[in-house]
């Protein structure tokens, strides 16, 4: 009797076998599996997957473009839910679009059960077994975590396809799903975008297990042996050569797509961490006059925000304040405090909303005498000064302000600990 067909209750868990998986006791591995009941073969960098799948909680796959993650991923579910009793075992999968979730890893799912003659049927987006759903592929709205809610197995696994596209909610209102010992997570994608919760889950002390798969990693640069029909399928010399000559080596979208790991700049920053982090060198000198004039910044906060005062000597980034108090006259107080301390001669105050307010309050304590500051409203929704480069004041100060003068070094912002 075919091996989808006998009593699944009575084969071992592969949470019984994991902890020695050159012998897995007759349980077969997700790569016999695919050879087995599929006729295809994983190269090892999809075994590595697998066998990270079988032994550990979380796995992190950040990938070159092309090396079959998703494949990886669709077989795994296929091995998940063939090596557990109907009724025990769940499969959810997520990615960022509906149209991700369709026609990347949900394609490969039901080329899968085809081929293998599985049980069960599968749809565009779903697999049952008889009237029961066992595996399911959703794009919540980004404001909606709670549709995955509800899914209660001993065994689930989880799938973030195309991770790094995934809002932050998603993940923890997915991850919520495999809350329990036996239940696993897998997260793949290209490593694109360094400000995402994939980038963060990918570094050293996340607690996921993490695996890169770099170009130089494929068969098709290492010589693996792999079935003929494989080889065309993944990332080749063409166009690892097209993307030396289009972005060139050490670039952004040359790192992600090609060497699979994080750039330190997303590609669509205003203003790039690496220049940041170039501003921030502790041993910078500056001439006494590269350190005036002296002013304050002021962020009114709202609707429990915090206000934040932050100091401006020169080119360089001072301290920081906190101003405490719901209402605003306390603040103002506390802010003329600041000025006396740094003898500051001007604060700039964002004047939208209650911004407008602390503005008022701060001009009427300077013609009272209580400070000497001149009081400076910014408000960057208005017209910018360069009209015809700029729609808005907010998008001339951060390309002049924020991203030309830190790409120039100009700025020291040796004293942030948060950039």
């Amino acid at each position: 009797m075919p091996p989808s067909t006998y009593a699944l209750s009575q084969r071992p868990s592969p949470f019984q076998v994991a902890a020695d998986l050159l012998d897995p006791g007759g349980q077969l591995t997700p790569w016999d599996f695919a050879e087995q009941k599929l006729g295809e073969a994983l190269w090892s960098k999809q075994r590595d997957v697998a066998r990270s799948v079988m032994v550990n909680r979380r796995t992190a796959v950040m990938s070159c473009h092309q090396a079959g993650k998703s494949y990886a991923a669709s077989r795994l579910t296929a091995w998940w839910l063939w090596s557990h009793a109907p009724g025990t075992a769940f499969v959810v999968s997520t990615a960022p679009t509906f149209e991700q979730v369709r026609a990347v890893l949900w394609r490969e799912i039901g080329r899968a059960h085809r081929k293998g003659n599985l049980l069960g049927r599968v749809n565009q987006t779903e697999w049952w077994i008889g009237d029961e759903m066992v595996a399911f592929g959703r794009k919540p709205g980004d404001t909606d975590p709670s549709a995955f809610q509800g899914i209660h197995a001993e065994y689930v696994l989880v799938i973030l396809d195309e991770a790094c596209g995934i809002d932050r909610e998603l993940w923890l209102a997915a991850l919520s799903l495999a809350a329990n010992d036996k239940s696993r997570i897998l997260a793949i994608g290209n490593p694109d975008d360094p400000g995402s919760h994939f980038a963060q889950v990918c570094k050293p002390g996340s607690g996921w297990n993490v695996i890169q798969i770099s170009y130089a990693d494929t068969p098709n640069f290492t010589g693996e042996r792999v079935p003929l029909e494989l080889s065309p399928l993944l990332i080749g010399p063409t166009y690892v050569e097209e993307m030396r000559h289009d972005v060139g080596e050490g670039s952004g979208p040359w790192k992600a797509k090609v060497l699979g790991e994080f750039p330190e700049d997303a590609d669509d920053g205003v203003v790039s961490l690496s220049a940041l982090r170039r501003c921030m060198r502790p041993d910078q000198e500056h001439a006494p006059e590269d350190l005036l004039p002296v002013e304050l910044g002021w962020d009114v906060g709202a609707g429990g925000d915090r206000s934040v005062v932050r100091e401006r000597l020169g080119v360089k980034a001072g301290r920081t304040w906190y101003p405490k108090g719901a209402d605003l006259m306390p603040q103002c107080g506390e802010v003329v405090r600041i000025l006396e301390e740094t003898g500051a001669t001007a604060i700039k105050i964002d004047s939208i909303g209650i911004g407008h307010g602390a503005a008022d309050r701060m001009e009427e304590l300077r013609r009272e005498g209580a400070h000497q500051a001149r009081v400076i409203r910014v408000n960057v929704g208005e017209a910018p000064t360069k009209p015809h480069r700029f729609p808005k004041l907010r998008d001339q100060i951060w390309w002049e302000v924020g991203r030309m003068m830190c790409q120039d070094g100009a700025w020291d912002l040796s004293g942030i600990d948060d950039a």
